[in-house]
């Protein structure tokens, strides 16, 4: 089986926290947890700013 990272059809916002939630097999609501917390660690906006690229270069979930 090979994975990819994809962006998710359970979306918030764009879908890559529940893409990379998928990727690694935990809860989407875990992610977007330890997403905000590296946030508020390293700083909003580098954590804003790799979200964004990421929403833009990940494909979307084929099914």
């Amino acid at each position: 089986m090979d994975k990819k990272l994809t962006k998710s059809a359970d979306k918030k916002w764009a879908g890559v926290c529940g893409g990379f939630a998928e990727y690694f097999g935990i809860d989407p609501t875990m992610m977007r947890a330890i997403v905000a917390v590296v946030a508020l660690v390293t700083g909003i906006l580098p954590m804003l700013v790799i979200y964004l690229v990421l929403s833009f270069i990940l494909p979307d979930k084929q099914d």
